[in-house]
């Protein structure tokens, strides 16, 4: 009787997964001052990366270039294999909450098609009802049906930013960059737009990148951490970039990482802004 014979598939011919946001040999600078330099940085499907540091660090730049609105100095970025374009359908975008105009005359419905059409000219008779299931879909994913037809100015913030949401995933993006989606939000509201992130990275398996001052809300989901800090920076995983003796190398200074009650204290940054971290449960 003859054994069968067992194949051991070439690894070299494996499909290798294409990182969703890959950045290699990054640099940014701005006359004599490099906000960053040499920065790798690869984010697979469905991974959170958070991006901490202080203000000046070059956080929202490295969005701006992400967005294709700003080249890199050196270096080469690609997003789901291919070079960052303003309005990608590859990227979502939450900006910061920031008040809009009561009187603006745009529903909740308009800001979210925005979304699918706002850097085009027109989306054309054919797509007018798949965009019209699309938006409908976004608003209930966001909890936001009730007040698709109300004047977004008339909204309150975390229903605005529930909006913005909808508009950053309504195209169905490999990608979603989150700039301080969280400021001026309440500690409910806060939550309320983490877990709508959270459930659309885990359900279409979706990168993240997260910028944020407030670690609290978001730690407990976020796999690695990029700190940036005038000019260096560490990427890890939360247990092995909150410590002090990582954060005082980034600093250049005595910084203190305590444990207080299960949260992480993180104390003699600059600008006197401490920051302050939830451990994940």
């Amino acid at each position: 009787m003859t054994t069968p014979r067992t194949t051991i598939p070439d690894v070299s011919r494996l499909p290798v997964a294409t990182p969703a946001l890959s950045l290699r040999g990054g640099r940014v600078s701005f006359g004599s001052r490099t906000l960053w330099d040499g920065l790798d940085l690869d984010v697979d499907p469905g991974e959170f990366v958070a991006v901490l540091g202080p203000n000046g660090s070059g956080k929202t730049t490295l969005v701006r270039v992400l967005l294709g609105l700003l080249p890199l100095s050196a270096g080469d970025v690609r997003i789901a294999g291919r070079p960052p374009r303003r309005g990608s359908p590859s990227l979502g975008y939450v900006p910061q909450q920031k008040a809009l105009d009561p009187d603006l005359p745009l529903r909740g419905r308009d800001l979210v098609g925005l979304g699918l059409d706002g850097h085009r000219l027109g989306f054309g008779l054919r797509g007018r009802r798949a965009r019209r299931e699309r938006v409908v879909a976004a608003l209930a994913a966001v909890g936001g049906t009730g007040y698709a037809d109300a004047p977004v100015g008339r909204l309150s913030g975390g229903e605005q930013q529930r909006l913005r949401v909808a508009q950053a995933l309504v195209g169905d993006p490999d990608v979603l960059l989150c700039d301080e989606p969280l400021l001026s939000l309440d500690l409910a509201h806060q939550r309320a737009v983490t877990r709508l992130i959270d459930e659309r990275r885990r359900a279409a398996n979706t990168a993240v990148l997260f910028v944020t001052h407030e670690i609290n809300p978001v730690l407990p989901l976020v796999d690695r951490i990029l700190y940036l800090v005038d000019g260096r920076f560490r990427i890890g995983p939360p247990s092995e970039v909150m410590t002090s003796e990582v954060l005082s190398e980034l600093y250049r200074t005595h910084i203190e990482v305590v444990r207080v009650r299960g949260r992480l204290i993180v104390v003699g940054a600059e600008e006197q802004s401490d920051f302050c971290h939830e451990e994940p449960a």
